[in-house]
């Protein structure tokens, strides 16, 4: 069995697949001297432009980045004015932070096309050059990294080595779990040495990593309780965290089944913010569309839009408010139209 060698190996099965995805990278960037007192600015995006005089050129450039990150969230992410809300309040006080207490925790919890995955890539994007491509982003399946029960421990050991690995070569790295719903119980509970909020952890400081949670688990309860909103004629920019947490909590963190199950990472409240995905209406699907078709070079046609934002099935039965896929499969279907 092959494994990946230097700080940032992950021997066993985790080694194998990564290997399969990632080349093979030295201990340090060759380009680059090793960084000081774990501060590793190979990992974020360099300043686009020379500070303001009598600025600092790291805060400058971090407010700019948020400014920017926050106006693409405006623009472009629909019908989640908690999400924007959640997610920039704990990437400013983080990042405008030059030493955090602990690393940004962030747990993402909607239902399928609500636009999780869209709001953690476009973070990443905003922080690392190449994105999701960055050799400082590190992306985990179950179904691909974690597949079977029985070898649990194995890969414990293969994500643990992996984390130390990697923050000892760049302390500022990103790591995004996908599919919590679908992680082994107990698995995930090998990185809380990582998350919390100790000056150093196996000899080195990592409270300036970022870790993002996304799950579909509590997208039914969110969904029910913004329904049960919307009949107590309460617009979805009323609702507030804590008329979600509630139904969130029992849904995610008292579910047998759920990756979070007795989780110390719950019973040691290293979770900084939970960002709830509320479920989208007609109109945000047909903002989708639009989008879409802009991407796509194509010609937004009024009848177009109407038509395919049409064509997707909502919820409840009676009502239809709610769109089942949210987004979704809005650019599988436009090529029905054209």
């Amino acid at each position: 069995m092959a494994y990946l060698s230097g700080p940032a190996s992950a021997r066993g099965t985790l080694g194998v697949v990564v290997r399969a995805v990632r080349k093979p990278r030295p201990p340090w960037p060759p380009e680059r001297p090793r960084p000081r007192s774990g501060c590793c600015w190979c990992c974020w995006r360099p300043p686009s432009a020379p500070p303001p005089p009598g600025t600092c050129g790291r805060c400058a450039a971090v407010s700019r980045r948020t400014a920017r990150l926050e106006f693409d969230l405006a623009t472009n992410l629909v019908g989640q004015p908690l999400v924007r809300q959640q997610v920039m309040k704990g990437l400013r006080e983080f990042l405008e932070n030059p030493n955090p207490v602990k690393p940004l925790v962030m747990s993402f919890h909607g239902s399928t096309g609500t636009g999780k995955t869209y709001v953690s890539s476009m973070l990443i994007r905003y922080l690392f050059q190449r994105g999701l491509q960055s050799p400082y982003v590190h992306h985990f399946s179950p179904i691909v990294h974690f597949p079977h029960a029985e070898q649990i421990e194995q890969y414990k050991e293969s994500l643990k080595r992996w984390i130390q690995g990697n923050l000892t070569s760049c302390g500022r790295s990103a790591f995004l779990f996908d599919e919590m719903d679908k992680m082994h119980p107990g698995l995930i509970d090998v990185i809380i040495p990582f998350l919390g909020p100790s000056w150093v952890v196996y000899g080195t400081n990592y409270r300036k990593a970022i870790f993002i949670f996304i799950s579909n688990a509590g997208g039914e309860q969110i969904n029910n309780v913004t329904l049960a909103l919307w009949h107590a004629r309460k617009d979805r920019e009323e609702i507030s965290l804590q008329d979600l947490e509630p139904a969130i909590s029992k849904a995610v963190f008292e579910n047998p089944e759920s990756g979070f199950w007795k989780s110390g990472i719950i019973n040691e409240h290293l979770i900084d913010f939970v960002v709830p995905f509320l479920p989208l209406k007609h109109h945000h699907v047909k903002q989708c569309v639009i989008s879409e078709l802009i991407q796509q070079g194509l010609e937004v046609r009024p009848d177009v839009v109407q038509e395919v934002a049409d064509s997707i099935p909502y919820f409840p039965e009676e009502e239809k408010l709610f769109s089942s896929t949210g987004c979704k499969t809005v650019a599988s279907r436009i090529s029905f139209f054209f």
